[in-house]
């Protein structure tokens, strides 16, 4: 069974639009996999599809923002943590930081815009933490991020579902 089809028969019992709020707000899916499903699946109007999964895809950004810092410093006093978020930190610094070096804010909300996998809300959280973007700045940096991607992911899906119709 794929992940896909296991959350979505574990969501079978909640109504469609909570179940897209929840998807939404998963890290393995956000609103890259709730839009297609909200629309594809559940058959919702596509204002509602893209305003649930926005919704779902900012909950836990509030949380990541304020307390990765303190939860990452907590679990560093064990040595495997330790390895873990100087491998993390090491990585996104060298893959990123000339990026955000010279555009900021800017380059968090087209990172998080970009609809591919690893990048979305929960990594730009993490960027903003590594990066020492201050909250304020990442929040809305992160939201309008959140609702680019979701405009492209609905275009692209509803473009999809209409191509599947002429064929």
């Amino acid at each position: 069974m794929s992940l896909e089809a296991l959350v979505l028969e574990l969501l079978s019992s909640v109504p469609h639009w909570l179940a897209t709020v929840i998807i939404g707000a998963l890290p393995i899916f956000e609103l890259r996999g709730a839009i297609p499903i909200a629309l594809g699946i559940y058959e919702m109007n596509p204002i509602a599809a893209y305003l649930f999964a926005v919704l779902g895809n900012m909950i836990p950004v509030v949380p990541l923002l304020l307390y990765l810092d303190p939860v990452s410093k907590y679990l560093r006093r064990y040595v495997i943590f330790d390895k873990f978020f100087t491998w993390l930190f090491g990585r996104t610094q060298r893959n990123h930081s000339a990026r955000f070096e010279k555009y900021g804010t800017l380059a968090l909300t087209i990172f998080v815009a970009i609809p591919l996998p690893v990048t979305g809300a929960w990594t730009g959280c993490a960027a903003a933490f590594v990066f020492g973007i201050k909250f304020r700045h990442a929040l809305l940096a992160i939201l309008a991020g959140v609702l680019i991607a979701g405009l492209v992911v609905s275009v692209v899906t509803l473009t999809g579902i209409s191509l599947l119709y002429l064929i």
